[in-house]
């Protein structure tokens, strides 16, 4: 729609639309270039999906990195991400994103003494053995967070779905050695550490979070020290442009009315995907990933990419997303699989009592692989001994699933491979001569039909006990089998943009006044994905670029 000047009931240089990690990166760039700048967010609470991730970062030559040693050359990276991504990205995007993001994370540390990170070492690239990639990782995470700091507004960030008990809290760092507790002392120490750190905490009064509550935390924290003002319970109605086609502001719904924003500098998407668009889903996604198992924020809706859409805005890889495997959990919870697919006495198979990739493979790997394949069912089975040496679906070793995960048909159990083929609706014989052969690899310590355990990305979340960390006998009852989703994070298509963050229309040209980032824009992953963080870091790195390109813009 169109507004005359005289119509605006509000004016700011920027409008940023979405408050995750994206979102509000811009919104502290365009506060630091003197901008007059608002974030207006959908739903109730602040944090979108990253307030829900695990709070990480693919940045190569981060300051955080570099303080580690860990120097890239950028041409390196660049090959990396042309080994992954290939011709489904413009070779600008991925340039900034390189040259970018260590300047993009310098600024945070200037902007915030809050703002702080660290690295997650070993936790290798997701395709470390491709040209450029990295088995030690580029991954940082966020410091530990005490949520008191940001008063009154710490019961506004969107909590995670599986909160930790008693004051718990860890970093990513510390699950991977705390999810070894039963088989390694440093799990063992680890863990001693997680809870005299956590017993200190509570003393203190200190509401410790991690993962993605401690990076919109501090976030959050740092614009409220910025000045930036955040609507919450305002979603965007509509883009408003004039007569040239130009972006010019936004209708947003203030609750009692819509408000028309102007935005001198720019508007800036960063609402999400749409993930949970049941409509959009089913009209662009490919089959076999058409169902909603998806662990996005539940206001992600495609509000943002239709929004722009509607003003011209040319789109790209709608039909892929950041899949993931996954299930639903009796308590309703989507959990989704990461570390549970290294564990070393289990395997994954089809309809046909087969398997059909490498397990401990990058999750959207995993999931191109099962929908390519038309793998449906899909099931993970595992036995005694996986349950008792580590945790499944947020079960720990010792602790029993509870009836609903068999009443509602979720997991099965058995006292023999047959009994449990037959449970599962698979052929019995394929299925026998699969574990009989899985488990000749496992004796070998060598997968020969996929390479489990070949990459340093699969050994992450294996067990160091084993001459594979990933590969294991499965032979005690009983056995268990757990159906699998083709899940996921949230989508991947969006908006198309350029190295500026500006979004194109359907001729190739930026929408003058019109900026996107994170998943409302085409992921400069592409198809794939570098490592962890891959999703974050992009979404932060864009927005910052966007919204000092709207500074430097004439108004």
């Amino acid at each position: 729609m169109s507004v005359d000047e005289q119509e605006w009931d509000r004016e700011v240089d920027l409008l940023v639309i979405g408050s995750g990690a994206g979102g509000m990166t811009a919104a502290l760039a365009g506060a630091g270039r003197g901008l007059d700048t608002l974030v207006v967010e959908k739903a109730s609470v602040y944090g979108g999906s990253t307030a829900l991730s695990g709070g990480a970062l693919w940045i190569p030559n981060s300051p955080v990195l570099l303080r580690e040693g860990m120097t890239d050359d950028p041409g390196e990276v660049r090959r990396y991400l042309d080994s992954i991504v290939g011709d489904s990205v413009p070779p600008e995007r991925l340039e900034a994103y390189i040259e970018q993001g260590p300047a993009m994370m310098r600024f945070l540390e200037q902007a915030s003494s809050h703002l702080r990170f660290s690295w997650c070492k070993d936790y290798s690239d997701y395709h470390p053995e491709n040209v450029g990639g990295r088995a030690e990782g580029r991954t940082v995470e966020p410091l530990p967070f005490d949520m008191n700091l940001l008063g009154s507004d710490r019961e506004l960030q969107r909590p995670n779905a599986l909160a930790m008990p008693g004051g718990l809290y860890m970093t990513s760092t510390e699950f991977r050695h705390l999810n070894m507790f039963f088989r390694t002392w440093a799990g063992r120490r680890t863990a001693l550490g997680v809870g005299w750190r956590s017993v200190v905490a509570m003393v203190r009064r200190r509401r410790m979070e991690t993962l993605g509550q401690a990076l919109v935390g501090r976030l959050r924290l740092a614009l409220k020290e910025a000045g930036v003002p955040l609507w919450l319970n305002s979603p965007l109605k509509s883009l408003v442009t004039d007569a040239s086609g130009a972006v010019t502001g936004a209708v947003v719904d203030a609750g009692k009315r819509e408000l028309k924003i102007r935005a001198r500098r720019g508007v800036l998407l960063a609402t999400g995907g749409f993930e949970q668009n049941e409509q959009l889903r089913k009209k662009y996604l490919r089959e076999g990933g058409k169902d909603n198992y998806s662990a996005g924020s539940p206001d992600n809706t495609g509000d943002g990419i239709m929004a722009g859409e509607q003003v011209g805005a040319a789109l790209d890889l709608m039909d892929d997303a950041w899949w993931m495997p996954s299930f639903r959990r009796p308590d309703g919870i989507m959990h989704v699989l990461v570390s549970e697919r290294s564990i070393p006495p289990s395997l994954i198979v089809d309809q046909n009592g087969r398997r059909f990739t490498n397990e401990a493979s990058p999750y959207v790997s995993f999931v191109h692989d099962q929908i390519a394949g038309r793998h449906d069912p899909v099931w993970f089975v595992f036995d005694s001994k996986a349950k008792s040496r580590y945790q499944f679906g947020g079960v720990m070793p010792g602790q029993k699933f509870s009836a609903e995960w068999f009443d509602t048909g979720l997991m099965l159990r058995a006292d023999s491979i047959a009994a449990l083929a037959e449970k599962m609706g698979v052929p019995a014989g394929a299925f026998a001569a699969e574990i009989d052969r899985f488990n000749g690899f496992a004796r070998a310590g060598v997968d020969s039909d996929f390479g489990r355990g070949d990459s340093a990305y699969d050994r992450y979340y294996g067990d160091p006990r084993l001459p594979n960390p990933t590969l294991d006998e499965v032979e005690k009852a009983p056995y268990y089998a757990v159906r699998m989703e083709a899940g996921d994070l949230g989508t991947k298509g969006g908006l198309a943009c350029n190295e500026h963050s500006q979004v194109l229309n359907r001729g190739g040209d930026p929408i003058p006044g019109l900026y996107a980032t994170g998943n409302t824009s085409a992921s400069v992953m592409g198809n794939d994905y570098a490592g962890a963080g891959a999703t974050i870091g992009p979404a932060m790195v864009f927005g910052w670029i966007g919204a000092r390109h709207a500074a430097g813009a004439v108004s």
